[in-house]
């Protein structure tokens, strides 16, 4: 297991190659960014009777549940929008349980909307996840980013200043 690949990576994976390199290589972005800001507060307000912030290894898991017979993490998101990235990114942290002997269901949160989504790690799924960590690995491990591609994300992106300069 490369421990380069984080949960957030994983996220960015699905929307942006040359954002993965830009976080892997500690380039922090805008952190006044006003959906940065939104995401963090939706994040400390929503769920407040939930186990928040569970560390494990190089991964921070949202919001964690367990009763007798069940464990369930989740993820928060300000919206399901890029809903495929914020799986892959809960579909990542069941992995990396999994590896360590831990079986849990998977929950995406959409506090704002209303919703939730269940997520289950399937095989197809852990091969998915496994395809993802070695690309990302082979992008952290390059020596530039990759090149700027504009997509409608930009708008959005913490690090539009600095790749739209």
């Amino acid at each position: 297991m490369d421990m380069k690949v984080t949960g957030t990576l994983m996220q960015s994976y699905t929307i942006c190659k040359r954002q993965v390199w830009l976080m892997a290589h500690q380039i922090i972005p805008d952190q006044e960014h006003p959906f940065i800001e939104m995401g963090r507060i939706i994040d400390d307000n929503s769920y407040d009777r939930d186990k928040k912030k569970l560390h494990f290894e190089n991964v921070v898991i949202d919001l964690v549940r367990s009763d007798k017979d069940n464990f369930l993490v989740g993820e928060v998101k300000k919206s399901s929008k890029a809903e495929k990235s914020a799986k892959m990114q809960l579909l990542f942290y069941l992995y990396r349980l999994k590896q360590s002997g831990i079986i849990a269901k998977g929950q995406l949160f959409f506090p704002e909307e209303r919703k939730r989504i269940n997520v289950e790690l399937t095989e197809t799924n852990e091969k998915e996840i496994l395809n993802a960590i070695n690309e990302i690995t082979d992008i952290i491990d390059r020596e530039k980013a990759p090149d700027f591609v504009k997509i409608p994300y930009c708008k959005n992106c913490g690090y539009r200043e600095f790749c739209m300069s």
